[in-house]
């Protein structure tokens, strides 16, 4: 059975005193890991103190990225190898704004999926699309195949069931406008049946696909109900305690 799991990407928000702050408000509220597993994407500045103040509590660290080198010259990079010797077992890997802002390709971000997993990191690896790309297809999301194709290119069937899949239509992020739930379900089945093509039904059943997008309180249980989303990637709605709480405990 595949676990559910809420995940948190902060961006570029919070110093290391308001990331500490609000790990502390949460870290005793949330479900048993065994129920449903909790976690929250942070700047690499405010991870350790946070993990420090997560102590004791299922909460999880994950990096918003990583590079494909473990050493080297390669400024203002964080390396995959150093994130798991601090103890951050977790990365977002070709997150949209990623894909946009820094011009990442799924040949660099295949690259960077395979350093993780060398590495012992877990990634959640991001698959973006646009509304043109959708009216073009005629509402269809057939093309994310490809993507997926590309980004998990080369990955033996046990990196697979380490790696989480989420399905984020850069249409939604941040523009308050979600996927709702029958475009969220056809683009995560999609995935899955791609998965299934490559590894296998019994792998693409141990996998993990999230639903990223103008995710909302209101809006997580019904994205949540459908049978291939096994949990959601929250942007704005995870920077307040009280709303990302009110996510977890949907």
């Amino acid at each position: 059975m595949r676990i559910p799991i809420i995940a948190g990407n902060w961006k570029m928000n919070k110093t290391v005193d308001e990331a500490v702050t609000f790990v502390k408000e949460i870290k005793d509220r949330l479900p048993p890991a065994n129920q449903l597993q909790t976690a929250l994407a942070a700047p690499t500045l405010c991870l350790m103190p946070m993990m420090r103040a997560a102590t004791g509590s299922p909460l999880k660290l994950m990096a918003e990225n990583c590079f494909y080198k473990n050493a080297g010259a390669y400024t203002g990079e964080t390396s995959p190898f150093a994130l798991y010797q601090a103890g951050i077992h977790h990365v977002i890997l070709g997150h949209s704004e990623r894909r946009k802002y820094f011009h990442e390709d799924d040949e660099l971000i295949n690259k960077k999926v395979k350093a993780a997993l060398d590495n012992g990191l877990c990634p959640i690896v991001c698959c973006d699309d646009t509304m043109g790309r959708r009216i073009a297809k005629d509402d269809k999301v057939h093309w994310v195949v490809g993507r997926i194709l590309a980004d998990l290119k080369g990955l033996t069937t046990n990196d697979i069931r380490k790696v989480t899949v989420a399905y984020e239509p850069s249409w939604a992020i941040g523009s308050g406008q979600s996927a709702n739930p029958d475009q969220a379900e056809e683009g995560c089945y999609l995935i899955r049946q791609t998965i299934s093509d490559m590894y296998g039904d019994a792998v693409a059943d141990d996998v993990r696909i999230l639903y990223g997008g103008s995710v909302t309180p209101e809006n997580t249980s019904a994205l949540m109900a459908t049978a291939d989303i096994d949990g959601v990637l929250v942007g704005a709605d995870s920077l307040d305690a009280e709303t990302f709480l009110e996510i977890v405990n949907h």
